[in-house]
């Protein structure tokens, strides 16, 4: 039950941020508040002796308003384009501010590959450990510019479920701009109850709305159901929290936040690869 899950035990988490949670709604800019406060969450995590991995959408987003881009983005081919462009400035960004306290952060890049080939699923393993063993916070993105994994299947919310599995995270933290899981769209049905809680992600799967929130996410409430299937049978368990108060974090682990928690039902027969494999292409 909910009230069993002791969260100041966790060792290792993965906290997933969107697109959404990091640009100013009004102008899709950078807000660099939202980002030096949540990178104090992180480090006061890091100094609890907590394992911590930064999964961060928002390279096409930033990208797009580095290169002063107005267009639409209609093909995966500019969105790539401008992502290699986000990508570069978002990490300087998160290294800059890390380090004026004294953590250090490094980014790993990954692609479906990266969990479904063997050698490299291993390679990105041993990485993790290393730096987590060096006090390094990783900073995950898909590499979009080779890939569209991300861009196709919903802001990085599989790819962080995928994360949690590939390190062995105790804790996968998704912070959304809704404040967890609702029976119905709660911008669209005022009746939508809230579900504090879910002990078996069957039941709520087929709950999610596809649709995103914004023009700069591509995740709705169904990728993020995906990835409690993923984190939840891989031995984690999984919340979805609202981002607008960043704070959320660290109440989180003193046990007072709202949020949608998912508890972990691992399942040892639960075959991860092969379910990508099942439900993504290339």
């Amino acid at each position: 039950m909910l009230q069993e899950i002791d969260f100041k035990n966790k060792k290792r988490v993965v906290i997933k941020i969107g697109s959404n949670s990091l640009l100013h709604k009004d102008t899709a800019k950078i807000d660099y508040l939202k980002i030096e406060k949540l990178i104090r969450e992180i480090v006061d995590l890091r100094n609890r002796g907590i394992d911590v991995c930064l999964v961060s959408s928002g390279a096409i987003a930033v990208g797009k308003d580095s290169a002063y881009y107005k267009s639409d983005l209609d093909s995966n081919s500019k969105k790539q384009a401008l992502a290699s462009i986000g990508q570069a400035r978002l990490v300087s960004i998160y290294q800059n501010i890390f380090r004026e306290y004294n953590q250090e952060a490094g980014q790993v890049l990954m692609t479906k590959n990266t969990i479904t080939e063997n050698v490299s699923r291993k390679n990105a393993q041993n990485t993790f450990e290393a730096l987590f063993e060096m006090g390094v916070v990783p900073i995950v993105n898909e590499n979009d510019t080779i890939s569209t994994f991300e861009i196709q299947f919903g802001d990085n919310d599989t790819l962080s479920a995928l994360v949690s599995y590939l390190i062995g995270a105790d804790l996968l933290i998704l912070l959304s701009d809704v404040d967890g899981l609702y029976t119905a769209n709660p911008r669209t049905h005022k009746d939508a109850e809230f579900v504090s809680y879910v002990d078996n992600i069957d039941d709520v799967i087929d709950m999610g709305s596809s649709s995103a929130g914004s023009s700069v996410g591509t995740g709705g409430m169904s990728t993020k159901l995906i990835a409690g299937k993923i984190a939840t049978l891989s031995g984690a368990d999984m919340i979805i929290a609202n981002s607008d108060d960043l704070s959320i974090i660290h109440r989180i682990f003193d046990g007072e936040f709202k949020g949608t928690v998912f508890e972990s039902n691992y399942d040892e027969y639960f075959d991860v690869l092969g379910y990508i494999e099942d439900n993504y292409s290339y």
